[in-house]
């Protein structure tokens, strides 16, 4: 009788323990599932905060006012600062009739050549388009290279007195491995068809007359670049050797050399120029929601084509 009492005993104790075990677990569960709900929630109620911003600002533009373009960032076809949604702003501010001004408001240290001049070109097309309205860069921390490409199309420059300004030239930057590859024992196999398609190629000797050809090149490129500031700038230059040397200066000593007109901020010039105090932004926000989407199939596709080996083989660029 004793035994069975016992066994009842032990039995009831293990039955209890389970249960409480059991009841734990649910319990964690529910507070794992709230949290990821809660998460989930937050998660799409930033996105649906985010969404709406990537509107166009304009169409809800009312009242006379300043209009503002920002370029900032690397100056690229894939940044925020791509010549398509700056240049399609640009439209939208000159287009607007309650717009009085339109300023471009740069804060890049420069980019591709390519994208600078498109914006550039539009600039110029859209002074002479809306001559009455005048057009302002105003240069915030840094306006490098393909920033002050854009800006030097603009009818005047402003900057802060620090800020860094110039840079008038081009680059194209690479490693060589040559040796490299001769202390690991590795045999470098390039297979081309076309006598210097595989030129600059890091892994393998530079060759005198391939070195020369992307000089030219580059200094043609230069050359464009000079002449656009030549262009939007004129006999406001100083006569300098090391205006287009790629050299940068100081918003304060830019003044000096004519590379910027005045110091001032774009509240500055809505304020004291245009006489419009209120100013809207322009700039296309990019759309939080396509991007993560873009990134994140990118991304898939990358793996898979990895995976397959779908990387490997000739290539066009």
């Amino acid at each position: 009788m004793d035994d069975n009492k016992e066994n009842e005993w032990e039995r009831d104790l293990v039955n209890r323990l389970t249960f409480a075990a059991v009841n734990e677990q649910r319990r964690a569960r529910r507070w794992n599932i709230f949290f990821r709900t809660l998460m989930l929630v937050w998660l799409f109620s930033l996105i649906a905060i985010l969404y709406p911003a990537t509107k166009e600002p304009f169409k809800k533009v009312t009242g006379s006012h300043t209009a503002l373009v920002e370029v900032a960032g690397v100056i690229a076809a894939n940044t925020e600062a791509n010549a398509d949604s700056v240049i399609t702003a640009l439209r939208k501010a000159f287009e607007n009739d309650q717009s009085k001004a339109v300023i471009v408001r740069i804060n890049s240290p420069g980019g591709s050549p390519v994208q600078a001049g498109y914006i550039n070109d539009e600039m110029i097309r859209l002074r002479d388009k809306y001559p009455d309205k005048p057009l302002y860069a105003v240069i915030t921390d840094i306006c490098a290279s393909g920033g002050y490409y854009i800006a030097a199309a603009a009818d005047k420059i402003y900057a802060d007195k620090a800020s860094i300004v110039g840079s008038i030239g081009v680059l194209m930057d690479g490693f060589g491995f040559v040796e490299t590859l001769d202390k690991l024992g590795i045999e470098r196999r390039l297979l081309t068809a076309g006598k210097h398609k595989g030129f600059l190629d890091p892994f393998s000797p530079q060759k005198e007359e391939e070195v020369k050809h992307i000089k030219t090149v580059l200094d043609s490129i230069h050359q464009q670049f000079i002449d656009a500031v030549k262009n939007g700038r004129g006999d406001k230059l100083v006569d300098n050797e090391n205006l287009y040397s790629g050299y940068v200066w100081t918003g304060e000593k830019s003044v000096e050399m004519g590379l910027v007109d005045e110091l001032g901020s774009s509240s500055y010039i809505a304020r004291e120029l245009v006489g419009e105090e209120k100013i809207v932004d322009y700039t296309l926000r990019p759309n939080y929601l396509d991007r993560f989407a873009e990134r994140l199939g990118a991304a898939m596709g990358n793996v898979l084509a990895t995976t397959l080996g779908l990387q490997q083989g000739p290539v066009l660029k």
